[in-house]
């Protein structure tokens, strides 16, 4: 297998906290976007859309979506389980997966690309318009996720899983899409805290 990553951006480093979670090292071959890299030719035979992450299988099969390779290493290492280990827990972390994606994840991800000066070349054109009407809707899910974890470790039950990476991978981007964190989440706070000392999340 090959995963064709890009350093700072969002979606390839779910990825590599994940293989990290699961601790499986694959080859890596990174792509620049800000040469518009996955722009050329060779890059979109790997993936037509021009996005980052990818994973080329064995057998030549691509992967082009963060959750979608995410899945199939789970299926190729599933121990620790990162996806819930029985329909009920699959079931809920597939929900809570899909709610930080949609509510916290691209919220962030569009406010980041719409309002930072190194984006410009790569989002055009940006809208700061677009930006300003995410940042609050971020906010509102970070003030729904702290009442939610005041009843359980982590963001879809006790146990880490795939909705906490994908969590902490969009707070990790609010300084840059300049998303003003609310004051007073003492729990969402907490397991900010212990997320990012964990091994595969650290920079």
């Amino acid at each position: 297998m090959l995963l064709y990553n890009t350093p700072l951006a969002p979606n390839p480093r779910r990825v590599r906290i994940f293989l990290a979670e699961k601790n499986v090292t694959i080859p890596i071959r990174d792509v620049n976007l800000m040469t518009h890299e996955h722009k050329q030719e060779s890059y979109a035979a790997v993936n037509a859309l021009e996005e980052v992450p990818a994973l080329v299988l064995d057998d030549g099969g691509k992967l082009t979506e963060s959750v979608a390779i995410c899945r199939y290493i789970e299926s190729l290492y599933p121990d620790p389980p990162l996806f819930g280990r029985d329909a009920r827990e699959t079931a809920f972390v597939e929900m809570w997966q899909r709610r930080v994606e949609f509510r916290l994840f691209t919220p962030v991800a569009l406010a980041f690309r719409h309002s930072h000066p190194a984006l410009a070349r790569l989002e055009s054109p940006q809208l700061p318009q677009l930006a300003e009407h995410q940042r609050p809707r971020a906010q509102q899910m970070m003030r729904f996720l702290d009442g939610e974890l005041a009843a359980r470790r982590f963001i879809a039950s006790d146990e880490f899983t795939i909705a906490d990476i994908t969590a902490i991978v969009a707070m990790d981007l609010t300084k840059l899409a300049r998303v003003e964190i609310p004051d007073a989440l003492p729990n969402l706070s907490r397991w900010r805290a212990d997320v990012s000392a964990r091994p595969s999340v650290v920079p």
